[in-house]
């Protein structure tokens, strides 16, 4: 089964590949050919070698290169370089007569002329119909309006970035690949946004680039304010410096101190092995001394309170003291009172807080009916 021999094309700077059928022709990266596409003819360069495939693995319609570009093709590429930059001027005045929301980029004719393609941005759907009408009475062809986005509204027009060097779009950047928030806070980048930004206004492409290299190297180091043990005694992560694998951490007594991953975990095996063992002798020697100094210095003053605390019992509660014997009383007096106290300290209650209320009622005299005088 013979084999096809095929060639990438593009037909712009950093524009996107097509795949041609290269046939016979000699090719080689920088080449100029005329080949036949959806829209006509068109000339575009050979980027890659040319490489042989099975026909069962051929895009599906694949079509071929004409022929290579001789000087008459060069010359009507350039001439209609110069014809664009006319027509831009023109739909520009006409955009502006109007006064259409939209903002003109680029024209683009084609190989032989028979169709222009006007580049344009907008923010939403602008109503082109007599717009085209009045460019198709001036250039006597065909007119396709396109809308693009910002992205590749940078890639057609160029620039320089802010490194210094030409964008990235324009120069060697065929697609665009998703750029997130997430990469720049993976390379500590500060979100500002005119420091993140491309020309375009959105993310710097540039920022993928070094995404899977920073998680790589950030699974080797723990994030900022976490806490971690070391020979010296527990830390906090301060900072990290992820290219150079260090990190700062601030000890318990507020000293600083830069670490590096490998003696991170050389020191975090050796807390896990040792200090376990050196802290068993301490709790043997130190901490019971100290406790039974402690005890020591606190019995005397405990066994103070505890006599103090039960002589005032006794006397509130009339129980004699530990070593006395009993006296009676020289006056014999009613045992009601007595009764009542004996009850309640028996119930638990507190005799103080009794007398208080016997205090605050008044006793109760019962009614005696008035007897008669004896003199009557």
């Amino acid at each position: 089964m013979d084999k096809l021999r095929i060639a990438s094309i593009s037909f712009h700077s950093a524009g996107k590949l097509f795949d041609f059928d290269a046939r016979d022709l000699e090719l080689k990266p920088g080449d100029q050919v005329i080949v036949e596409t959806e829209r006509g003819r068109a000339m575009g360069s050979v980027v890659s070698e040319v490489r042989e495939i099975n026909p069962d693995q051929a895009p599906p319609k694949l079509k071929s290169i004409m022929r290579l570009a001789n000087e008459a093709d060069l010359k009507m590429s350039a001439s209609n370089r110069e014809r664009e930059v006319e027509a831009l001027k023109f739909c520009k005045q006409r955009v502006a007569e109007r006064k259409m929301e939209m903002k003109l980029v680029r024209a683009e004719f084609l190989y032989d002329g028979s169709k222009i393609i006007f580049y344009f941005t907008a923010d939403g759907r602008v109503d082109f119909r007599e717009l085209v009408r009045d460019l198709a009475q001036h250039f006597r062809t065909r007119i396709e309006m396109r809308q693009i986005g910002v992205r590749d509204e940078a890639k057609l027009v160029g620039g320089i970035g802010i490194c210094g060097r030409e964008l990235c779009c324009c120069s060697y950047l065929r697609n665009f690949a998703p750029v997130s928030v997430k990469m720049a806070k993976a390379q500590g980048l500060a979100l500002n946004p005119s420091k993140i930004s491309g020309q375009c206004g959105r993310l710097l492409c540039c920022l993928a680039y070094e995404y899977e290299t920073y998680s790589d190297l950030r699974k080797n180091l723990p994030k900022c304010g976490k806490k971690i043990q070391l020979d010296s005694g527990p830390a906090e992560v301060v900072a990290i410096d992820v290219l150079a694998q260090k990190m700062t951490v601030c000890c318990a007594n507020g000293d600083r101190c830069q670490i590096t991953a490998e003696e991170l975990k050389k020191g975090v095996d050796k807390c896990a092995t040792e200090k376990p063992q050196s802290a068993k002798p301490r709790v043997k020697t130190e901490k019971p001394q100290a406790a039974s100094d402690a005890r020591q210095e606190e019995q005397p003053k405990k066994s103070k309170q505890r006599n103090r605390r039960t002589s005032a019992r006794n006397q509130r509660g009339g129980r004699p003291a530990e070593g006395r014997q009993e006296q009676a009383p020289a006056e014999t007096k009613p045992a009601q009172p007595e009764q009542k106290k004996a009850q309640d300290s028996s119930d638990g209650q507190d005799p103080g807080r009794q007398r208080r209320r016997n205090r605050r009622r008044p006793r109760r005299r019962p009614n005696r009916p008035n007897q008669p005088d004896s003199s009557s």
